[in-house]
């Protein structure tokens, strides 16, 4: 099966606990069949907009529903983290421009 890259926003305290190594796991929804090898791209957002930080990381290990303490239809994503970037959104703009 083809590795596929998630998109998902995340709230600055978490986002600062992951960049930091303090915090190596989301607990999500598995509403996007969630597969270990998968990338997920982490976008600090505020519940307003992006910062324009950024973790590019891999899913390395899934904890799923069948877990005592788990919510049904959730998941602990075990995440290592391979790239972090901190782009404006101007910055963002003029690279779809060009």
């Amino acid at each position: 099966m083809e590795k596929q890259l998630h998109e998902l926003k995340i709230y600055p305290k978490y986002f600062e606990a992951v960049l930091n190594g303090s915090k190596q796991f989301e607990i999500r929804k598995n509403d996007r069949n969630f597969q270990v090898g998968d990338n997920i791209f982490l976008r600090e957002w505020d519940n307003i907009k992006y910062s324009g930080r950024t973790i590019f990381a891999e899913i390395t290990y899934i904890l799923n529903d069948n877990f005592f303490g788990l919510a049904e239809g959730y998941v602990a994503l075990g995440i290592k983290v391979n790239d972090y970037r901190n782009i404006q959104y101007k910055e963002m703009t003029e690279e779809r421009k060009a």
